[in-house]
């Protein structure tokens, strides 16, 4: 009897966050995204979450040196530095020493430094999955918030109404909440087709089914078509009994949101139409991103190896633009005023990257994430073909490297909540390189 009532040691607790310790800056970065962002995300410089990023870095870094071990494989070496080369190139040529010194800090922050070492901090699947919970713990923040704002009107303006679901990141950017809470969709319905406890995938599951909420107010079409793609691609991936199944699901709750509840189904029935109008009437929004796509395109012809330089679109833009292009896109709620902002981007990654940095910078950067995406890949096969318990992270990994690839064709870097997308290619990066071991345990 006194056996059984006898306390667990107290090494036990106190092991539990040390044994957490290494991993636990790159969860804080993810926190950061919960914090108001300062001026309603129309800062142009740089956020809380880049100077944490920064200190995730030099953690980083100290623990190497301190541990004196190799931080990199020879293959891991080669596929995340391959962007510097383009990026470099970029940067020499850019119109001026400042603009070149800042896009190369920030590229090389958002592609190398930080997913290197994302990817070094995270030992193994129980720290992924940390990372992985803090994502869809920061994507119900969020979107609790912006469903507040939908309900109570103080959204970011969308057809004349204050409805626009955006959460703290303020309606400059308005696709911040957006992206976050598909990261957490990708995140849990992972998690969910995953081989680990049945409380978890429970939970995981009621997550992924909660978040589609605040993702259908974001009224993003890129998010929805991203996250679609994505969700099909790991359901399929996980076997397709159970895709039908989760898509049963699916379809229910939709139905109840949507139909039975009548969520936004006048206004998202609309903005759902809209993505298939892209062609016969499509928007100004539509007609301004054509028109930045083509271009970038005429950039890239002027100067095909090496681009205009880093931070180059803005300037030449006017000069290869048709008369079509907007001077700006309206802005306004959300506790922000109405300003009329810039288009100082194609909102196309891979085009930003072609019409920047040339045919060079696009075939190392696009090189290096599909390197990823193709690695992460096979390790999953091999998971599944061997049943290992490691299914879960393979389907977070590859489920948010392929999102963000999607994404690509639809929006570029910039804005608040882009120190997240560093934490994405590390989390990918660890899965797809990391030695077999770490994958393992």
């Amino acid at each position: 009897m006194t056996q059984l009532l006898t306390a667990p040691p107290l090494t036990t607790a106190v092991s539990a966050p040390r044994r957490f310790l290494p991993v636990l800056p790159v969860v804080a970065l993810v926190a950061m995204m919960a914090l108001p962002v300062s001026g309603g995300g129309d800062s142009g410089g740089g956020t809380v979450a880049d100077a944490v990023s920064g200190l995730v870095v030099l953690y980083c870094a100290i623990r190497l040196v301190r541990d004196r071990r190799r931080p990199l494989s020879p293959a891991a070496a080669v596929v995340l530095a391959l962007p510097v080369v383009g990026i470099a190139l970029a940067a020499a040529g850019a119109g001026s020493p400042g603009a070149g010194i800042t896009g190369l800090v920030r590229y090389l922050q958002i592609f190398v430094l930080v997913p290197v070492a994302v990817m070094l901090l995270i030992r193994d699947r129980r720290d992924a999955r940390l990372v992985a919970w803090s994502l869809i713990g920061l994507a119900l923040w969020q979107g609790a918030i912006g469903v507040h704002q939908y309900a109570t009107g103080t959204g970011a303006s969308y057809m004349g109404e204050e409805i626009r679901a955006v959460g703290t990141f303020g309606a400059a950017d308005v696709m911040g909440m957006a992206t976050v809470v598909s990261f957490g969709v990708v995140c849990s319905l992972g998690l969910a087709l995953g081989a680990g406890p049945g409380r978890q995938r429970t939970a995981a599951a009621l997550c992924s089914l909660v978040l589609l909420l605040p993702l259908a107010l974001s009224f993003s079409r890129g998010a929805w078509i991203a996250t679609a793609v994505t969700c099909g691609v790991q359901l399929a991936l996980a076997g397709m009994r159970r895709a039908v199944k989760v898509f049963a699901v699916v379809a229910a709750a939709s139905v109840v949101l949507v139909g039975g509840l009548g969520v936004g189904t006048a206004m998202l029935q609309e903005r759902i139409s809209s993505i298939t109008q892209v062609a016969d009437a499509p928007d100004q929004s539509v007609t301004d991103r054509y028109t930045m796509w083509a271009a970038a395109v005429d950039m890239w012809r002027d100067q095909p190896l090496t681009g205009v330089g880093l931070k180059g679109f803005p300037d030449h833009r006017d000069g290869h633009a048709s008369l079509a292009l907007s001077s700006g896109s309206d802005t306004e709620g959300a506790g922000a005023g109405f300003k009329r902002q810039p288009l100082l981007s194609p909102h196309n990654m891979y085009l930003l990257i072609l019409s920047e940095q040339g045919l060079l910078g696009l075939l190392a950067l696009a090189g290096s994430w599909l390197a990823l995406l193709v690695c992460g890949l096979r390790r999953l096969f091999r998971a599944r073909r061997h049943s290992s318990g490691a299914l879960d992270c393979a389907l977070v990994a590859c489920g948010l490297l392929t999102w963000q690839l999607v994404d690509f064709a639809y929006a570029d870097i910039g804005g608040p909540s882009t120190a997240l997308t560093a934490v994405l290619f590390g989390l990918g990066a660890w899965w797809a390189l990391a030695s077999e071991e770490a994958g393992q345990r």
